[in-house]
């Protein structure tokens, strides 16, 4: 009985994650849209709601394979309990949504990726040790694509800015409103690529609780479709509810923004985001759609970038997994603690 609590909470948790991290992490994915007046507020959200749906249910899962595979060692999460497992996965979730909460009250941008590996890395250690964090796998599959995907960010939405002013520089500015209609296909497309990648890493993790009964870790995990839909549901829905702190902080926060300027780092990050979901890296697209905002900017002079609103942006990617690693690690010990007295 306690087994089958702690499962159902443990499945619970991780479509809570997802919810939380649609309306934290999808703000970025209107911010630039809203803000540079491309589109109302209520039809871009209704658009990327449409798109952060369909995403995971069209883009594949090697995301979730990554997740479910790539980070803690399959043969160790083999020899732990089930309620263990769901301890452990539990703990990992909840670290995540306690970091994600108050970063979005104060209009932070934060990585859902850096928290939920942080959780599961601090759990994962306290549960098994730290010989169970699978570290070369986890370094070329989740730490490296994370360091060099808002550097590609940045530098492609750069160099589209300047492609797009370079073809367009003798047109009259009423090109803006061609560049604020092609965003309304764009904005649907960019979601869709964050909802993919976002909500995978959500379906690794059932993957990984649906797997422990079975007892065997290696090879494909179970993800039936209600997983899938169900992780898709959870991050539109949690996009609806919230999200417009947010919006504030990359929209007016990191620098000025006209139509053309949000198609481009709307272009620039699909790009991105797309590339990484299909080779099954977790990326943090909250870190891809603000730095591809600071490369559009930048591209028109570097002063253009409020780079002390970017450099609060840092400090929390920074900040985001040893904070999330120790309070995974605190919830797994005393989850496990209450779970041996009782």
């Amino acid at each position: 009985m306690l087994e089958e609590t702690a499962f159902y909470i443990c499945i619970s948790m991780i479509f809570a994650f997802a919810f939380v991290n649609g309306f934290h992490d999808g703000g970025n994915v209107i911010a630039s849209i809203i803000c540079s007046r491309s589109i109302r507020p209520m039809r871009a959200l209704a658009l990327a709601c449409i798109g952060e749906f369909l995403g995971p249910l069209l883009l594949g899962t090697a995301v979730a394979v990554t997740m479910s595979s790539n980070i803690l060692k399959p043969e160790m999460l083999e020899n732990i309990p089930a309620i263990a497992l769901y301890v452990l996965l539990g703990s990992a979730v909840t670290a995540a949504i306690i970091w994600k909460l108050p970063t979005w009250y104060l209009g932070v941008p934060s990585s859902g990726s850096h928290a939920l590996l942080g959780g599961m890395v601090g759990a994962g250690i306290v549960s098994m040790g730290a010989d169970s964090v699978s570290i070369e796998k986890v370094l070329m599959t989740v730490v490296l694509p994370m360091l060099t995907s808002p550097l590609i960010g940045i530098m492609l939405g750069y160099f589209i800015f300047c492609a797009i002013r370079s073809s367009f520089r003798s047109v009259h500015r009423g090109v803006g409103r061609l560049f604020a209609s092609l965003q309304k296909p764009t904005v649907i497309f960019l979601a869709a690529t964050h909802g993919s990648n976002d909500a995978q890493k959500s379906m690794g993790l059932i993957s990984i609780a649906l797997a422990a009964g079975l007892g065997e870790m290696h090879g494909p995990l179970p993800l039936p479709f209600w997983a899938i839909i169900g992780c898709a549901a959870a991050i539109s829905c949690g996009l609806a509810f919230g999200g417009w702190r947010i919006v504030k902080t990359v929209g007016f926060g990191i620098c000025r923004m006209e139509p053309v300027h949000s198609f481009a780092s709307q272009l620039a990050s699909t790009g991105v985001i797309l590339s990484a979901s299909v080779f099954g890296f977790p990326v943090s697209t909250t870190q891809i759609i603000a730095s591809s905002v600071m490369g559009v900017g930048a591209s028109r002079r570097l002063s253009g970038v409020r780079w002390s609103a970017a450099a609060n942006i840092a400090y929390a990617w920074f900040l985001t997994f040893p904070v999330s690693a120790l309070i995974g690690s605190g919830l797994c010990w005393l989850m496990n603690k209450i779970i041996l007295l009782v």
